[in-house]
């Protein structure tokens, strides 16, 4: 299983089933939570849950710096491939700037985990994290993205990666980017193009005409 396998197991481990679901219907645009456009009415939706829904997407937690740092964040841990755009194409930033509002738990630990990254590479490299070298960049990743190998004192910025990582991998799975990446059809109606050859040849019947 490469990076990419075991991030995709992770964000469908992470997501709700409702979430999944509710953005696979095959000709439904999805995740308007990522897209910041306002929610309207549809069939199975209370109108307080609409309501809701749109105040959270007129606030604004995360600054224009912070967003960037999501953003380069995101599009390395899910970058663009042969087979997919990346994080940030499929609006992951937007999706945590949403669920971060919609869960207040994730709201420190993402602003304290951004601040301890800044901060770090400030002591260590002289610039912020978006300023600095991929080289630095990956350099730092590498010392808190495996939290088994990293050593205690980077094990608050394990805790924020992991928080980024499952973010990410939930944002960018249950995007309709996303649900296209995984191979997932929606349902959609079968179309009958009559016995197979072999079980016509199993009952002697290939040569029926109907």
């Amino acid at each position: 299983m490469n990076r990419r396998d075991s991030l995709k197991a992770i964000g469908l481990g992470t997501i709700s089933t409702g979430l999944l679901l509710g953005g696979c219907k095959p000709g439904e645009k999805t995740d308007t939570a990522a897209t910041g456009e306002k929610a309207g009415a549809v069939p199975g939706r209370q109108a307080y849950e609409v309501e809701r829904e749109n105040k959270l997407k007129d606030e604004k937690y995360f600054d224009d710096h912070e967003m960037a740092t999501i953003t380069v964040l995101a599009d390395i841990i899910i970058p663009k491939d042969a087979h997919s755009g990346s994080a940030s194409d499929a609006k992951v930033p937007e999706f945590i700037e949403f669920i971060v509002k919609d869960i207040p738990s994730h709201k420190l630990p993402m602003r304290g985990g951004l601040k301890w990254l800044d901060m770090y590479c400030l002591n260590h490299y002289g610039n912020t994290f978006i300023k600095c070298s991929s080289s630095q960049q990956t350099e730092l990743l590498d010392q808190i993205a495996y939290p088994y190998k990293a050593k205690a004192e980077m094990q608050q910025g394990v805790n924020f990666f992991n928080r980024m990582r499952d973010l990410t991998a939930s944002g960018f799975w249950s995007s309709e980017m996303g649900t296209k990446d995984i191979g997932y059809a929606g349902n959609a109606p079968n179309k009958w193009t009559g016995v197979p050859a072999d079980v016509l040849k199993q009952y002697g019947m290939e040569n029926v005409k109907i």
